[in-house]
């Protein structure tokens, strides 16, 4: 089988690993052009791009896929019997859908139709779902509206975050469209009775749009529940200003019922500007910072300028003391 591999970040990294390892002919890979980093004017190849000229093989990266004649009539040019889509980061065009022999497949990080759109795993985690998996879809020409071929379920635990999960969904998903591909191999002829329509599972559509920097902000008069969801769903990157400085808080969590007992209750008589207050110091834990509702434990941070910090190391560089605000 003739493939050609789109795909950007380190979550598609498996698939063309996977993909590579196979006997399928891998005749290019599209990827998102290199960027600068934040400092400096360095362009950085995406971790897509790297793997494929390790392997020699043909990279692209165009800068606009749309009303892009000679990149479609590259395509064109590869005789290509499936495209397959990991988190290439662009909207393909109908004319690129309808190139290759077989279709577009696209292995999308979500329990279909919900969380359709950019940002499946975040919002898994930001909404406190139970189960996410991933979905094989034939792709069309609306947001990751195609027909199912495989899904697998997976549990969310109670310690993942953005990070963890998203290596799980990255290994799912190589492992199902690498057996997909088993399947489009064989019959490819009758795939179209394998497909169901996400219409008939019956359940509520939910869109998982882009995150952008305003969402990173932690708000501490929010209720510990939708704190510690943030803090998963967007890890590492939620923070609160202390001492004019950014403060990224990574892992942070409710109180056990013994911590409860030995904490200040003062936070549940009066909540007015009470959030944000240090409540107790747990010597080998971190801080008790009172929020909306109930308190929650942060256990690791990052200050602006410092290396990530816990336990002792992180009640030192906070700098804090029970009944001041962090």
């Amino acid at each position: 089988m003739n493939i050609i591999f789109w795909g950007t970040p380190d979550y598609s990294v498996e698939s063309l690993k996977i993909l590579i390892d196979s006997d399928y002919k891998i005749s290019a890979v599209i990827t998102q052009p290199d960027k600068k980093r934040s400092r400096g004017s360095k362009l950085i190849a995406s971790p897509i791009k790297k793997i494929a000229l390790d392997h020699n093989i043909p990279v692209f990266t165009p800068n606009q896929i749309k009303n892009n004649i000679t990149f479609v009539e590259t395509l064109k040019s590869f005789n290509s019997d499936v495209f397959v889509v990991i988190a290439y980061g662009k909207i393909l065009t109908n004319e690129i859908l309808s190139i290759p022999r077989y279709g577009c497949w696209n292995a999308h990080a979500s329990l279909l139709p919900r969380w359709r759109g950019a940002a499946p795993i975040h919002w898994s985690l930001l909404k406190g779902d139970s189960f996410t998996g991933v979905g094989i879809i034939k792709m069309d020409e609306g947001l990751d509206t195609g027909d199912l071929l495989l899904e697998e379920k997976l549990r969310i635990a109670d310690s993942d975050n953005l990070f963890t999960l998203s290596q799980k969904l990255s290994i799912l998903s190589s492992n199902l469209i690498y057996k997909s591909l088993e399947i489009i191999d064989k019959e490819p002829k009758s795939i179209k009775s394998k497909l169901l329509p996400q219409k008939l599972k019956n359940q509520e559509i939910k869109y998982a749009r882009m995150i952008n920097k305003e969402d990173y902000k932690l708000d501490l008069n929010d209720c510990a529940k939708n704190i510690i969801r943030k803090v998963k769903g967007l890890f590492p990157n939620t923070f609160i200003m202390h001492n004019d400085k950014i403060l990224k808080i990574l892992n942070v969590r409710l109180l056990s019922e013994t911590e409860i007992k030995i904490t200040d209750k003062s936070y549940a008589k009066n909540n007015i500007n009470h959030y944000g207050k240090v409540l107790e110091i747990f010597k080998n834990e971190g801080v008790v910072i009172a929020t909306k509702t109930e308190p929650i434990l942060i256990k690791e941070i990052k200050l602006q300028g410092k290396n990530i910090s816990e336990k002792n190391q992180l009640i030192q560089q906070l700098n804090l003391k029970k009944g001041e605000k962090i």
